[in-house]
């Protein structure tokens, strides 16, 4: 065997939004980019604000930006800065020391599930959950186990409860999530917070909450609590490829809670993860996200593909709830097999995500990180499409 037994089986289960987005550009050289409707990856299209290109101008053109190596966990004045904003947002008491700049949202995970998880220890998430996970759980040597979520999608406490063991040293939420676009409420995280606290007396160690939060920005009139406000042993981690719109760019950073376990420790070896698995955050854009704290895109313009979407699709008759955050539907499958249907739906040109690979099957997932032209022109094949199964 040419490669490693143990990738054998990851490059098998690679992640089925990667192709289909390649399967897009591939239907799209074919058909003509005008007649492929692809909903398959968020990959945000709203422009970055202006003041992104001006700050990315500035710093290039001043003879004093650093393009070197930094510390580990990146550049102090950077920290400073993110750490400013985040008590300005929670009033947590965040020092730099617990900030870590990190490669996107992904790389805060990895680097935070490498300095926590011992190899066979259990990381617990509700389904559905966003499909990357498999892959850090297989990278930090950890089993990912999950609970199964209420109808509406939002936490079950009670299915929470049941699955934490002995094995258990994470529970990774993610709100706004993906795929289904809830924002769990302040209520439900107290739950969880009081749920984990009773968790680790009972088995002599510590469980830690880690709140994956890219999509903290896009949310529509709703209020995305604050984790550090409901359980003290949180690690909150974020990037700003969706409220910048930089998701090529791989910029983001991990918070430690100060009353945390071990805060300063966690810190230190996240950092320490950082620098082992890509050295460093990208130089130039963490001087460029500095400056640029509480900035975000225009969310009007994702609201506006919302309530379009929202509006083709129960006109046609798919049945869904309205998501109240991120840029995703997760409409219920006509039929058992959402894979079947996706299938049927590519019959019309239409990209869609099985919700099977969520950890939600049944369902499908769709991404309005696309033109409105995208949206308006697919209603026609997802009628045909619905019609086809009645």
């Amino acid at each position: 065997m040419p490669i490693a037994d143990k990738m054998v089986k990851m490059v098998d289960a690679a992640s089925m939004i990667r192709k289909m987005f390649e399967e897009g550009i591939e239907m799209k050289e074919k058909f003509g980019a005008d007649n492929v409707f692809d909903f398959s990856i968020g990959n945000p299209d709203v422009p970055p604000p202006a003041a992104v290109k001006n700050t990315l101008l500035e710093l290039i053109n001043n003879e004093s930006t650093s393009h070197g190596y930094m510390p580990n966990p990146g550049y102090p004045q950077v920290r400073k800065s993110v750490a400013d904003y985040l008590n300005r947002e929670f009033n947590v008491g965040l020092t730099q020391d617990l900030v870590v700049m990190t490669v996107g949202a992904a790389g805060a995970l990895n680097d935070t599930l490498r300095a926590l998880v011992n190899p066979g220890e259990d990381i617990l998430v509700p389904a559905p959950y966003f499909v990357g996970y498999n892959q850090y759980a297989f990278v930090a040597a950890a089993n990912l186990k999950t609970a199964s979520t209420l109808p509406d999608f939002h936490l079950d406490l009670d299915a929470i409860k049941a699955a934490i063991t002995e094995k258990t040293r994470v529970m990774l939420i993610n709100s706004p999530n993906n795929p289904t676009g809830v924002v769990y409420t302040k209520k439900e995280l107290q739950g969880l917070g009081t749920l984990l606290e009773e968790a680790s007396q009972k088995f002599g160690k510590r469980i830690y909450l880690i709140s994956d939060e890219p999509y903290r920005k896009i949310v529509y009139g709703v209020e995305v609590p604050s984790v550090f406000d409901v359980y003290d042993h949180t690690i909150m981690l974020t990037s700003y490829s969706k409220e910048l719109s930089l998701a090529g760019e791989r910029i983001g950073y991990l918070s430690i809670h100060p009353k945390a376990e071990d805060a300063a420790m966690i810190a230190g070896a996240a950092g320490v993860a950082n620098t082992m698995m890509y050295v460093n955050a990208p130089a130039l854009f963490q001087q460029v996200v500095g400056q640029l704290q509480g900035v975000t895109v225009d969310i009007s313009i994702y609201q506006k593909r919302r309530d379009m979407f929202c509006e083709g699709l129960f006109a046609a008759g798919y049945e869904f709830d309205v998501p109240e955050g991120a840029f995703y539907l997760f409409p219920k499958s006509p039929i058992e097999n959402d894979l079947e249907f996706v299938g049927i739906l590519k019959k019309q040109n239409i990209l869609a995500v099985p919700g099977t690979g969520f950890g939600g099957p049944g369902f499908f997932r769709l991404s309005y990180a696309v033109p409105e032209k995208t949206i308006i022109g697919s209603f026609e094949g997802f009628k045909k499409a619905l019609d086809s199964v009645k």
